[in-house]
């Protein structure tokens, strides 16, 4: 590999626990079991991971940017213990109401990762538990991927059949991330 491959990744559900509620303080943050091991191996194996999330609780009132970056800043020292690390992590702070381009199923936060660090998402995995990580996967040109974590199970029941034919599933990022450096993904 000349330039490392990137990998973006949904955050809630997918590496940590995802909440009705939202999480709104680092203590709400509950990672799910071999989250950040996985990423560190991804670093390990040469891939750069990005994190691309929509977080409505900003519009919402529910937690404040104060708190994000703290949420963030335990997510960047949980993975230095394993020596890895996330390049960017890019999340969209608007409510659905708001009609962003940023906002997934839109491509906006998918986008800035590819214009920030200079990529192609043309074959990147786009790890996410959700419909709307699929679409905002598809539209921006990367690959979707999905984990049965989080929101993961309601979304593949509820995708159409004719989604589910190229659409790598995994039962978490652990095992995806497997994959993903065994080089079975594609």
């Amino acid at each position: 590999m000349a330039m490392s491959q990137l990998v973006i990744l949904d955050r809630d559900g997918v590496i940590n626990q995802d909440s009705d509620d939202y999480i709104k303080s680092p203590a709400e943050w509950i990672l799910i079991p071999g989250s950040i091991e996985a990423i560190a191996r991804l670093n390990h194996a040469g891939f750069r991971v990005a994190i691309a999330t929509n977080q409505s609780g900003l519009a919402r009132g529910l937690l404040t940017i104060t708190a994000l970056n703290a949420i963030h800043q335990r997510l960047r020292e949980q993975l230095e213990l394993y020596g890895g690390r996330i390049e960017l992590i890019a999340f969209c702070p608007h409510g659905p109401e708001e009609n962003c381009s940023c906002r997934k199923p839109r491509p906006g936060l998918l986008l800035e990762i590819a214009a920030r660090l200079g990529v192609d998402l043309n074959g990147v995995p786009y790890i996410g538990d959700s419909l709307s990580d699929i679409q905002a996967a598809l539209a921006a040109g990367a690959q979707p991927w999905l984990v049965r974590s989080g929101k993961g199970e309601r979304t593949l029941q509820a995708l159409p059949e004719d989604m589910l034919r190229h659409l790598p599933v995994y039962p978490d990022l652990a095992t995806a991330v497997n994959a993903l450096i065994a080089g079975l993904g594609h």
